[in-house]
C-alpha cells in the first residue's frame, strides 16, 4: 500500500482534520435544533498545565528536610494590605465560589464543614448566603457578583472577606447561568426570581463601566465593613497583566485569577473551550504584575483553575502564589462522576441515572440539568439526600488533607521549611509550550522559549 492509500485510508476511517467526528456531529447537532450546546464543568481540550512542570528536589547542591522529624509551616494569611483583619489560614488551599443554586444546601454544608476542619477558607458563590454555610464555615468569602443575586449587606458585614467577581475562567466576558430546572423555591426567594425560569446574569456589574468606577466600588465595601475584612477582586484570565495592575490600583487586597480549565455550573461550550488563557499562562503574568508594580508579598495572589493536586499546589506557590482554590476538585471529592452514592447507609448504583442523561459515570458534565445523580449539582430533594453533609465533609476534608501532605512532602523535597518558600527556581518546565508560558527552563537547559538562547 502507497503513501496516498494510507492517507485515504485514514480519512476514510477517521476523517479529515479539520472536519472530524466531533466538528461534523457539533454542526449536524446546530443545523438540526439552531441552538448552541451548554454544559457544566471546565475545558476539555488538552492546553498546558502543572503537570507539565517539574520541582527540582534537593540532592547534594540542596538539602532537604526529613519529613519526619523536621516541621514545614503551611500558614497563609491573606488581606494584607488594607484589611484590620486579615485572613490567616492553616493551609494555602481554598475552596473557590460555588453557589447556592449550583451546588445542594447539603453540599454547601460540606464545604464549610471540612474547610473548617482544615482551617482554610471557603466562598458563598453567586445568590447569596446561606445559613447551612454561615454556621459550618470558620471563614467565609463572600462573593459580590454583576447578578446582585442575594446581595445583602448584612451578609457582607457577616462574611470574613468579600470578593467582587470581575470575570470567570471558565467564561470570562459572559454572566452567570442557572437554567429553570435549577430554579427551586428557596432559590428563587433567594435571588427574588421566578420558579423554574432560566437565570442569566449580566456580564458586568451594573456598579461599575471601569476601573475608577471599581476603585468606589471597594471604598463602599470598605466603608459597610469598618475597613475589617479583606476586598479581593477575581477576573478570568484573559488579559491577565493588565487586569491584575488594574486591580492593584482600585485599592485590592487579594487578586484571584481564574485559568480557562476554571469549572463553571453551566454555560456555553463555545466560551468553556474557546475563551481565555490556560492557568499556567495566568499565573505567570499576574506574578509579573505585581512585580512590576513592587506589590508581591503586599497584594497576595490566589491561582484558580486546573488545581488538583498536592503537587500542583506546590508548583503553583513556586511560581509566586499565595494560595489556591479549587472547585472542580471539590466536586469529584465529594463524589462527581462516581458510580454509586450511599443513602440511608447503604451503597447504591447511579449508572442507570447516568444512563438516562445519555451519559456515564467519569464522563458526566450534566450539572446544569438539575439531575445529578450522585445529589451535589441538584435542587431536588430527593436527589439531594444523596450526599448527606457527613459524608461530604468526611471525603473533602481527605482530599485536603492529602493535598496539603502532598504539598510538604514536596516542599521538604526541595528544602523549604514554609511551603511559601518555594521559588521558580525550583521549578523547570517538560515541554517548550509550558516553557514559554511560565516563563521557566526547559528541564536540564538555561533555555527559556523567547527570552534566553540556547
Amino acid at each position: 500500500m502507497n503513501d496516498n492509500e494510507h492517507i485515504l485510508k485514514h480519512i476514510a476511517k477517521e476523517g479529515s482534520a479539520g472536519y472530524d467526528r466531533k466538528i461534523m456531529d457539533y454542526i449536524h447537532n446546530a443545523a438540526t435544533h439552531g441552538l448552541y450546546e451548554i454544559r457544566g464543568m471546565g475545558a476539555k481540550r488538552a492546553v498546558p498545565n502543572f503537570d507539565d512542570l517539574v520541582l527540582l528536589g534537593a540532592s547534594l547542591s540542596r538539602y532537604p528536610l526529613e519529613g519526619y522529624r523536621e516541621k514545614c509551616s503551611t500558614k497563609t494569611i491573606l488581606g494584607t494590605r488594607f484589611a484590620s483583619k486579615p485572613i490567616e489560614l492553616e493551609i494555602p488551599i481554598t475552596i473557590a465560589g460555588m453557589s447556592f443554586g449550583a451546588l445542594s444546601a447539603n453540599v454547601k454544608e460540606s464545604l464549610g464543614r471540612a474547610a473548617t476542619e482544615l482551617g482554610t477558607s471557603t466562598t458563598t458563590g453567586d445568590g447569596g448566603m446561606t445559613a447551612e454555610e454561615r454556621q459550618s464555615s470558620k471563614t467565609l468569602v463572600y462573593q459580590c457578583l454583576p447578578s446582585r443575586y442575594g446581595f445583602n449587606p448584612d451578609d457582607v458585614r457577616r462574611a470574613d472577606a468579600i470578593e467582587i467577581v470581575i470575570g470567570q475562567g471558565a467564561k470570562p466576558g459572559g454572566g452567570g447561568m442557572l437554567l429553570g430546572q435549577k430554579i427551586s423555591p428557596r432559590v428563587a426567594k433567594m435571588r427574588t426570581l421566578p420558579e423554574g425560569i432560566d437565570q442569566r446574569s449580566a456580564c458586568r456589574h451594573p456598579d461599575w463601566t471601569g476601573p475608577d468606577d471599581l476603585v468606589i466600588k471597594i471604598q463602599e465595601l470598605r466603608e459597610m465593613t469598618d475597613w475589617e475584612k479583606p476586598i479581593y477582586v477575581k477576573v478570568g484570565a484573559t488579559r491577565t497583566f493588565h487586569d491584575v495592575k488594574l486591580a492593584v490600583h482600585a485599592g485590592a487586597d487579594v487578586i484571584v485569577v481564574d485559568g480557562m480549565q476554571g469549572g463553571t455550573a453551566a454555560t456555553q461550550t463555545c466560551f468553556i473551550e474557546h475563551v481565555g488563557i490556560p492557568t499556567l499562562a495566568a499565573l505567570r503574568q499576574a506574578v509579573d504584575a505585581l512585580e512590576d508594580l513592587n506589590m508581591k508579598g503586599k497584594v497576595q495572589l490566589i491561582i484558580s483553575g486546573g488545581v488538583r493536586t498536592g503537587a500542583d499546589v506546590a508548583k503553583a506557590l513556586a511560581m509566586g502564589a499565595d494560595a489556591v482554590a479549587i472547585g472542580q476538585g471539590v466536586l469529584y471529592a465529594l463524589g462527581c462522576n462516581h458510580d454509586a452514592y450511599t443513602l440511608d447507609g447503604v451503597v447504591h448504583s447511579a449508572c442507570n441515572d447516568y444512563e438516562q442523561l445519555g451519559t456515564a459515570a467519569g464522563y458526566c458534565h450534566h450539572c446544569h440539568t438539575g439531575r445529578c445523580p450522585v445529589g451535589i449539582t441538584t435542587q431536588d430533594e430527593q436527589l439531594a439526600q444523596r450526599l448527606m453533609p457527613d459524608l461530604g465533609a468526611k471525603r473533602l476534608k481527605n482530599y485536603l488533607k492529602t493535598l496539603n501532605m502532598e504539598l510538604t512532602t514536596l516542599a521538604r523535597a526541595c528544602g523549604k521549611q514554609n511551603v511559601h518558600h518555594l521559588e521558580r527556581e525550583d521549578l523547570a518546565a517538560m515541554t517548550i509550550e509550558a516553557a514559554a508560558m511560565a516563563r521557566l527552563p526547559l528541564a536540564g537547559t538555561d533555555w527559556i522559549p523567547g527570552f534566553s538562547q540556547m
